[in-house]
């Protein structure tokens, strides 16, 4: 229809990809806060300025659209302006746990066939040792380090690699002209790997953009929202559910960074946080914390949850405690932006343990093993389909092809749906402990568990069994000052469930293993308790 220059200058007015929604907000309010870490603050005229210099220093260095470049660091104000510097230039950005071992890194660098590495100084030692064992280290052109460069925030970076600062003081704060198309790449996703090998989730501008469309309308964000993000920035919920988001509606947003119980309840009063997100581990933590009751929180108007199902009691005392906070169930995944349903404020106690109806940009449903609709009550797989969704699985088509089998994204997770459309997720399909020829929701027994007054964490699972092919366990942390004998718990879940679902085996523990975001990783505990039915 049009001369390809025609096409192209239609594409550039018409552009909305994730480097975009950052200059906008500038253009709406550039005086305005947009951003807070430790002693430094940003306007959102500052903001997009710095990211446009940064962009163009990392084009200096031979950058380009398509290239990736892995992100290794704790919550950083860097980690942000190179989060949208990269997408100014249509490169991929690689969010990398921080929590990886060195050989773990090495594969993500590996897989995703990294050109450049940007380090928090602390961690150079792991980056360097990632880059030997990975055999990239020759491939890898830029190398950039965050916080000081001797690997102790001190001094200048060893050689071969520059100080972040350098980028940010290029002398061009234009924005660059590199043309990004809505279905373009921007980042890879690694997944958590807390069920298998890690995949590289493919995100766009198309996915992201729709999906913070989704937590604006059904988290009912407002650009007047003071926002604190204290969750880690590699993880899709915590920057893309989140802190970007809010930076493309306007609002004001305080980065921690981590979630120290003390630090957050004290950056709550000091900078009047209005809205708060944290999976359920650290809200357990936060209300175990002394300084809870200590501290002014009445200016947290809305608090989110998700990344792990949230205990019944614990959403009753948060109720209780916080009686001014409205309060958002979050549930979805990396490869959905992670955005599909929402548990409104209005239903947390109404609906008790649910998911919620699918948000405004997604479609939910529920299918057997043969992927056909099933009716209200009826346990399946959720599946979902939205423009939110990955793209697929980077160098992966085969195991894109099974997520994405007849037209719909498989989330891999067991629920069911009543009448209304609200969704209860009853496990992970992994997570489901087959014993004696039963299945056991292990949710259904944590929910139990978390019944009793001495019990501050729980998680159960599955352990191999001469008898019974599979046993339920559980590993438990006490409530401090509250003692417990793991007969009694096993005793409290048999007066409250059939026998078959009540745990054979309980352990007490200091603490159970997660990950960076918050989820247990019952992968590890099965691994630990391996022989504990003996």
């Amino acid at each position: 229809m049009f001369d390809d220059q025609l096409t192209a200058t239609i594409a550039t007015a018409r552009g909305h990809a994730l480097g975009d929604l950052l200059h906008r907000s500038a253009a709406r309010t550039p005086g305005k806060t947009a951003l807070r870490f430790g002693e430094r603050s940003w306007t959102y005229a500052e903001l997009d300025a710095v990211v446009n210099r940064t962009a163009h220093a990392l084009a200096e260095r031979g950058v380009q659209k398509g290239d990736r470049v892995a992100l290794l660091s704790h919550n950083d104000d860097g980690y942000v302006v190179l989060t949208f510097a990269l997408a100014r230039l249509g490169a991929i950005a690689v969010p990398v746990n921080f929590m990886l071992q060195a050989g773990e890194v090495a594969y993500v660098l590996e897989h995703s066939g990294t050109i450049g590495v940007v380090v928090e100084a602390a961690l150079l030692p792991v980056a360097q040792e990632a880059l030997r064992l990975s055999g990239r280290d020759g491939d890898v052109r830029v190398r950039g380090v965050l916080g000081g460069g001797d690997g102790g925030g001190n001094g200048a970076p060893p050689e071969g690699w520059e100080a972040y600062e350098t980028w940010t003081a290029h002398a061009d704060a234009s924005p660059p002209q590199v043309p990004v198309a809505d279905d373009d790449v921007l980042q890879l996703m690694y997944t958590s790997g807390t069920e298998s090998r890690p995949k590289g989730v493919m995100m766009t501008s198309r996915s992201l953009v729709s999906q913070y469309v989704s937590c604006v309308v059904d988290g009912r964000y407002t650009a007047d929202d003071v926002a604190l993000h204290a969750l880690p920035l590699f993880h899709v919920a915590a920057q893309h559910c989140f802190l970007n988001p809010n930076l493309y509606l306007g609002g004001t947003n305080v980065v921690l960074p981590g979630p120290d119980p003390a630090t957050v309840l004290e950056t709550v009063e000091r900078e009047r946080i209005t809205s708060l997100f944290c999976p359920p581990t650290v809200w357990i933590g936060l209300l175990r914390s002394p300084d809870f009751d200590r501290r002014d929180l009445s200016s947290l108007v809305k608090g989110y949850y998700g990344a792990s199902i949230m205990p019944v009691a614990v959403v009753e005392e948060l109720s209780r405690r916080l009686p001014g906070m409205a309060l958002f169930n979050f549930y979805g995944q990396t490869e959905m932006s992670a955005l599909a349903l929402v548990l409104s404020p209005e239903d947390q106690l109404r609906r008790p343990g649910s998911a919620g109806t699918a948000v405004v940009n997604s479609e939910t449903r529920i299918v057997d093993d043969e992927d056909r609709p099933v009716g209200p009550g009826v346990e399946g797989e959720i599946v979902h389909r939205s423009p939110h969704a990955t793209a697929g699985y980077w160098n992966d088509p085969e195991k894109t092809a099974e997520a994405f089998r007849n037209g719909w994204f498989h989330s891999g997770d067991l629920g069911v749906a009543d009448e209304d459309g609200y969704v209860t997720v009853v496990d992970r399909k992994k997570d489901v402990i087959k014993t004696g020829g039963e299945n056991v929701a292990s949710r259904e027994v944590e929910e139990v568990l978390y019944q009793h007054p001495a019990v501050a964490e729980v998680a159960v699972f599955g352990v191999p069994h001469p008898r019974w092919i599979e046993a339920v366990a559980a590993v438990v942390v006490p409530r401090e000052g509250q003692p417990v004998r793991p007969e009694e718990l096993v005793a409290f879940c048999r007066e409250r469930l059939a026998g078959f679902k009540a745990p054979r085996h309980v352990a007490l523990a200091d603490a159970l293993p997660k990950n960076a975001s918050g989820k247990i990783l019952k992968r590890d505990l099965r691994t630990t308790y391996a022989d504990l039915a003996g």
